[in-house]
């Protein structure tokens, strides 16, 4: 069937369905009646329903205004999708990301991509390792990552971004991202820190990682190269890790002091 890719991407699948169901027995209508409301047939719900066929942009966005939902069917198919379009070795990750109360990310070599704009996004995307629809659908999937930071409840997230970064990118694209930056500062859970191009070699140099916290289990860290990523679970090397950022977060400035640096940048461009 359809869904069953994976055992989290099986589980969002399956709750958008059970959400679409419980959409029509609310309302006490049956499939017939239900597909009239959206414009199929309640042959076509049924198969929705039971996994046969999959909820398609199309089919939700019918549903959505046929209810008048305001959209929330197609923001869950969106969801469903950007975890889906995310290659196999990223998933596991993306789980730890979702559940993390805290993230500590250190890349010294771009923006993280949880802070990064569109634009910026698809600057680093478009350098002719991927199709036009390969940078779209990672674009997407990156945007959507995001939204941990939206929640009511968010993670309490602290990033360490080298000076040289900041200073990398065509000048109205970087100004964008920098000025985005400024704004994700303001949030009381981001923290963005700074290493001034001052600080010369630092030990965050050897490549970029992201360790996360859950609360009653242990951290789990994640680490990317040039070909994927990987979880790293193994507690001595999440240990390694924890002491690294510790490192790390030394060398870079204080909030206040990084936020007086970005817009010092902002103001040169």
């Amino acid at each position: 069937m359809w869904r069953e890719r994976g055992q989290v991407m099986g589980m969002l699948a399956d709750f958008l369905i059970a959400e679409l169901r419980a959409a029509r027995a609310t309302r006490k209508l049956n499939q017939d009646e239900f597909g009239r409301i959206a414009n199929y047939s309640g042959s076509h719900v049924s198969a929705v329903e039971t996994g046969g066929r999959p909820p398609t942009e199309d089919y939700v966005a019918a549903v959505d205004e046929g209810l008048q939902t305001g959209g929330i069917y197609s923001r869950l198919l969106a969801k469903v999708t950007a975890f889906d379009d995310a290659p196999v070795w990223l998933r596991p990750w993306l789980e730890y990301e979702r559940e993390a109360v805290a993230l500590r990310a250190c890349n010294p070599l771009l923006i993280p991509g949880l802070l990064q704009t569109e634009a910026y996004a698809r600057a680093v995307m478009s350098t002719g390792l991927h199709t036009t629809e390969e940078v779209e659908r990672i674009i997407a999937g990156r945007l959507e990552r995001q939204s941990i930071l939206d929640r009511d409840d968010p993670p309490l997230a602290t990033f360490v971004i080298p000076e040289t970064v900041l200073r990398t990118g065509q000048p109205k694209m970087l100004r964008e991202q920098l000025e985005h930056l400024l704004r994700l500062s303001e949030r009381p859970r981001i923290f963005i820190h700074v290493v001034p191009a001052t600080a010369g070699l630092w030990l965050g140099q050897s490549g970029p990682f992201v360790i996360a916290s859950f609360d009653g289990s242990d951290d789990v860290a994640f680490m990317d190269d040039q070909l994927q990523g990987r979880v790293v679970t193994d507690p001595t090397q999440v240990a390694r890790l924890n002491r690294i950022w510790e490192v790390v977060r030394a060398v870079a400035l204080p909030r206040d002091l990084s936020r007086d640096l970005i817009l010092k940048l902002v103001n040169e461009l």
